[in-house]
């Protein structure tokens, strides 16, 4: 694994830094363009939005593009920690319980204006999973955690969705045969998904708030994409949550409507949108 180069003038991680962490990617480094910072494949890491955004989100859609930085190709870290779980856990339930928890107790819920100056900044699954193979502890906030899981899942021979909700970003894994989950999902009429909440430190997997029960949410199934920066033009994946493993459920619709596209439009600019702030000095 190669060192991000820094740019000159350019501080995203001056915590880690001086904490003696080094971070590690598929990408040779970052360039700043009109405040947003982008990495070597054009995606834009401070911002969820746009055809070049690190989620690519449109009114209409998203697509996850930075999980695709640690698969196929350029599966690295994240990727080869799945397949070592999957080596270490024959049985399949235990291996997904153990990887939320590797996640769950590594990666310290931290806001990105904290770390990187930004009140958003996305790390790619294999950035955040060297500084844990390096013996550090990992910081990250909801979509770091939630590209990390939805990474190590895949090499570990789970399929894995990337869902996006009120606020908040989250994983599902496929695993109709687990019966410790709260309340399982349905993804496009598919039931069987279990939601992975990592950014609690007492959630065990399959537990979700109150809050993603009773709305629809947009899901991306993670597969094997080229890292393309352009606007999506499939509608997403609808998860709802369904009766079944302990919890309750609701027949809720399996389309968006008109008004929950809106009503994502209006919520998510709260989590995603990009506004550099200096540290008081």
């Amino acid at each position: 694994m190669r060192k991000i180069a820094i740019i000159i003038g350019l501080i995203l991680v001056a915590g880690l830094l001086t904490a003696g962490y080094a971070w590690a990617s598929p990408s040779q480094g970052f360039d700043e363009k009109n405040g947003d910072v982008f990495d070597d494949w054009e995606v834009c890491r401070t911002r969820a939005f746009g055809e070049d955004g690190f989620y690519q989100l449109t009114e209409a859609t998203f697509r996850p593009v930075i999980a695709f930085e640690s698969l196929v190709e350029n599966a690295a870290t994240a990727y080869h920690l799945g397949e070592q779980f999957a080596d270490e856990y024959p049985d399949r339930i235990r291996r997904a319980e153990a990887i939320f928890s590797f996640v769950r107790d590594r990666v310290r819920y931290t806001p990105d204006i904290d770390q990187f100056d930004h009140e958003e900044f996305a790390q790619n699954a294999d950035e955040l999973a060297a500084i844990i193979e390096g013996g550090g502890a990992g910081y990250g906030d909801c979509e770091d955690s939630t590209v990390l899981l939805a990474v190590i899942y895949k090499g570990a021979g789970y399929r894995s969705a990337i869902v996006i909700g009120e606020s908040h970003t989250a994983a599902v894994i496929y695993l109709p045969d687990y019966t410790k989950a709260s309340v399982l999902f349905e993804l496009e009429g598919e039931p069987g998904w279990v939601w992975a909440e990592a950014t609690g430190r007492n959630n065990p997997l399959g537990w979700s708030a109150k809050e993603f029960l009773d709305v629809e949410l947009a899901a991306y199934e993670i597969t094997e994409e080229e890292i393309v920066t352009a606007e999506p033009t499939a509608p997403p994946l609808t998860a709802v949550a369904q009766g079944g493993g302990g919890g309750g459920g609701g027949a809720f619709p399996t389309r968006y409507s008109f008004f929950g596209i809106i009503f994502l439009l209006w919520i998510l600019p709260s989590l995603f949108r990009k506004r550099k702030r200096r540290r008081a000095r």
